[in-house]
C-alpha cells in the first residue's frame, strides 16, 4: 500500500509558511533529491531554521515515482482538487495534497523536462480581478522567481489554456476534459486558496546539475524569505522573459512536426512548424518560441505552446 509522506520544520518564531514539493511526475526526481539533501542537512544540523514553518515533500506521487513514469493513472498537475469521489491514484494524492498546499502561504514546486537546456521558472498571471485567475500577489511571486536562481521566467499558462478550451468547445471536439479546471495545477491551485507560489524546472530530467539547481533554489527561497540566517541572495540582475500566448492541439494521429522541435526553439516567421494529417501546413506567423512541443499528445489535447518575449522579468 502506497503512502504519503512529509517532513516539517517549525521555528519557535513565525514567519513565512512554505512548501517545496518534489516528484509531482514520477520520472523528474531532481527535486526529491535535494528535498532529501536538505533533510539530511537539516536534521545534522547544518543549518537551521530561523522563523516560520518549511514542510518538505520528497516525493509527491508515490504511484508515478514507482513506475519511473510521468503519471501514475493520470497526471497529477491537471485538474488538482479534492474530490468525494476518488476514483484516480492521483485523486488520492490530490486529497491529501490539496490541505496542505491550503495550510501554506507560499509554494516551491521542483520539476524538470524532456529537452535539453538551462533550467527555468513559471510564475502566475499580472495582478488582476478577472474570472479565470484573479491574482494580488503578482510583485511577491516575481521578487522571488528571481531570487531562485534561473535566468528565464515564462508566464501565460492558464488564460493560454482557457483559450484553447474555448476554442475545442466551439469547434465541437468531445476528446480530452474542456473544462477549465484541467489546467489546474499545484501553483494554480495555491493561488485559488489566496496564496502563491512557482515551478522551477531545474533542467533536463537526467541532466547531474539538475538536483544541484534544485537544491540551490530551495536555499534561496529560505533565504529570500527571511527564514535562514544567511543574507537574502541578489536577485537576477536581468531574466529572459516569455509569455505564453497561444496553443495548437492535434487534430489527428497524423498530425506531424516538421522537425524534432525542443522547448525554447525559435521558429522565424513563415517557418514551417508542422504538417497535418490532411497536408495542411501550420506556419509561424510571427517571429515565436516554441513551448512544450509534444509528438506524443493525444488527438484534442495540445500539440504545442507558441510564447514571445516579455518584459516581465527585466
Amino acid at each position: 500500500m502506497l503512502s504519503f509522506k512529509s517532513v516539517q520544520y517549525v521555528s519557535p518564531r513565525p514567519g513565512p509558511r512554505l512548501l517545496v514539493l518534489g516528484t509531482v511526475h514520477g520520472n523528474e526526481v531532481c527535486g526529491g533529491i535535494a528535498i532529501r539533501r536538505l533533510i539530511d542537512a537539516l536534521d545534522r544540523g547544518e543549518m537551521a531554521l530561523d522563523c516560520g514553518t518549511l514542510t518538505l515533500v520528497p516525493i509527491s506521487n508515490p504511484l508515478a515515482f514507482q513506475k519511473g513514469e510521468r503519471n501514475g493513472d493520470r497526471n497529477l498537475n491537471r485538474r488538482l482538487m479534492p474530490t468525494a469521489t476518488p476514483v484516480e491514484f492521483e485523486d488520492q494524492v490530490a486529497n491529501w495534497l490539496c490541505p496542505l498546499l491550503s495550510e501554506h502561504e507560499v509554494l516551491l514546486d521542483l520539476h524538470s523536462f524532456q529537452g535539453g537546456g538551462p533550467g527555468f521558472v513559471m510564475v502566475g498571471p499580472r495582478d488582476n480581478t478577472g474570472a479565470i485567475e484573479p491574482f494580488v500577489h503578482e510583485a511577491k511571486e516575481q521578487a522571488f522567481a528571481r531570487a531562485l536562481g534561473v535566468g528565464r521566467g515564462v508566464w501565460g499558462w492558464l488564460s493560454t489554456y482557457a483559450a484553447g478550451v474555448e476554442r475545442r468547445a466551439a469547434a465541437g471536439v468531445t476528446g480530452g476534459d474542456l473544462s477549465v479546471d484541467y489546467g489546474v495545477g499545484t501553483t494554480e491551485y495555491m493561488r485559488r486558496q489566496g496564496g502563491w507560489g512557482v515551478t522551477l524546472e531545474c533542467g533536463q530530467h537526467q541532466a547531474l546539475e539538475a538536483p544541484e539547481v534544485a537544491y540551490r533554489a530551495i536555499l534561496n527561497a529560505l533565504a529570500h524569505l527571511g527564514m535562514l540566517r544567511d543574507a537574502p541572495p541578489p536577485p537576477q540582475a536581468s531574466m529572459d522573459g516569455l509569455q505564453i500566448f497561444d496553443v495548437v492541439d492535434r487534430a489527428s494521429e497524423g498530425d506531424t512536426f516538421a522537425r524534432a522541435w525542443r522547448s525554447f526553439d525559435p521558429v522565424a516567421k513563415g517557418e514551417v512548424i508542422g504538417t497535418r494529417a490532411d497536408g495542411v501546413v501550420l506556419r509561424a506567423t510571427e517571429d515565436v518560441v516554441l513551448l512544450f512541443p509534444n509528438d506524443r499528445a493525444p488527438v484534442g489535447q495540445e500539440w504545442f505552446y507558441l510564447a514571445r518575449p516579455s518584459g516581465r522579468f527585466r
